[in-house]
C-alpha cells in the first residue's frame, strides 16, 4: 500500500552554517561595533542562545538570523521564539529553540484537517511523524496539496514516498 510521512526536521549543519554566516555579518556591521553581541548555537540541543544590549540590536540579530535562515533554504517557522527575553545585568538575553518534529498540537490539526478534507486515507502518528497511507498514490498527492496549502505553525517535509 503506498504510504509517506509527513515531518518537521531541520538540518543542523545547514542551520550552524546560517547561523555562522549570520554571526558573521552581525560583527561586521557598524553599529555592531565595539558592543559585546554575541550569538551561539548549542548543536547538541539545538537551542540558539543570543546575547546583546539591548532590545533594538536584539530586533537587528533576529532579522539577521531569518535572513540568512531563507538564504539556505530553511523555514524560519522552525524557530520557536515564543520564550521572551530576559535581562541579565547590563545584557538582553534570548534562548530559540530549534523546533524538531511534529509536535502533538501540529498533528492533531493536520489529522482533522486530512480527515475533514474526505480524502480516503488512513493517518497514523508515530512519535514525531505522521505517516498517510492509501491504495491510491492519487489520493496521496491530494493531501500533499492540502498540507502544503494549510498554514501550520511550523514547516512540513513530505518524505519516504513508497
Amino acid at each position: 500500500m503506498p504510504s509517506f510521512d509527513i515531518s518537521s526536521k531541520v538540518d543542523a549543519q545547514t542551520l550552524d552554517n546560517a547561523i555562522n554566516v549570520a554571526k558573521r555579518e552581525i560583527l561586521n556591521r557598524f553599529d555592531f561595533r565595539g558592543t559585546e553581541s554575541t550569538v551561539e548555537l548549542n548543536k547538541k540541543d539545538l537551542i540558539i542562545n543570543i546575547s546583546t544590549e539591548n532590545d533594538m540590536r536584539l530586533t537587528s540579530i533576529l532579522d539577521a538570523i531569518h535572513s540568512r535562515m531563507i538564504k539556505q533554504q530553511l523555514d524560519p517557522r522552525s524557530l520557536d521564539e515564543s520564550k521572551e527575553h530576559y535581562q541579565s545585568g547590563t545584557m538582553v538575553k534570548k534562548e530559540i529553540k530549534v523546533r524538531q518534529g511534529v509536535d502533538a498540537d501540529a498533528s492533531r490539526q493536520i489529522m482533522k484537517d486530512i480527515k475533514e478534507s474526505k480524502i480516503k486515507v488512513t493517518t497514523q502518528k508515530m512519535d514525531d511523524i505522521i505517516r498517510v497511507s492509501s491504495k491510491s498514490i492519487n489520493d496521496l498527492q491530494a493531501v500533499i496539496a492540502l498540507c502544503s496549502k494549510g498554514e501550520y505553525k511550523i514547516p512540513l517535509q513530505f518524505t519516504n514516498m513508497k
